[in-house]
């Protein structure tokens, strides 16, 4: 899937470990949600913004909701590029599209959808994203931006 502005979307390596897998010796479906998990991170670092960083300034991301389908099984040692586009800007959340592929076939393993919401580190308490972090993700071609209060 491509991003709306015509750039591919933010993606992250990485490798299936034996840890990773279950009795079956495919990954267990849980663990694509780990994945898309560290993408998400890795996406905000690549914007210059560190998690441990963003709790010290009391602000943490808490996934609201989230969505997957899967679609064929990643094994053991597979390399898998996971993307983490933002769709949706809003005051106090985003909505990330993700997918989950294996690199050596181009195949399509997991997509999923998450509603992250920002709130204070102290109370869990929603809060606005700050504007440097708003600014970057804008730059960096965010689908859509919402000014609705959530």
């Amino acid at each position: 899937m491509r991003a709306q502005n015509g750039l591919e979307p933010f993606a992250h390596r990485c490798r299936v470990y034996y840890e990773d897998t279950d009795a079956g010796g495919v990954v267990y479906y849980v663990n694509y949600l780990k994945f898309m998990e560290r993408a998400r991170t890795e996406r905000l670092r690549h914007l210059g913004f560190s998690q441990l960083e963003l709790a010290g300034d009391n602000l943490l991301f808490v996934v609201h909701s989230s969505e997957a389908r899967y679609h064929a099984p990643a094994r053991l040692d597979d390399e898998l590029r996971v993307t983490a586009q933002v769709t949706e800007l809003n005051r106090a959340s985003l909505r990330f599209v993700q997918q989950v592929w294996r690199t050596k076939d181009e195949t399509l393993l997991c997509e999923g959808q998450f509603l992250v919401a920002a709130v204070r580190a102290d109370t869990f308490k929603p809060r606005a994203i700050p504007p440097a972090l708003r600014d970057a993700f804008l730059a960096d071609g965010t689908g859509t931006q919402s000014n609705a209060g959530e």
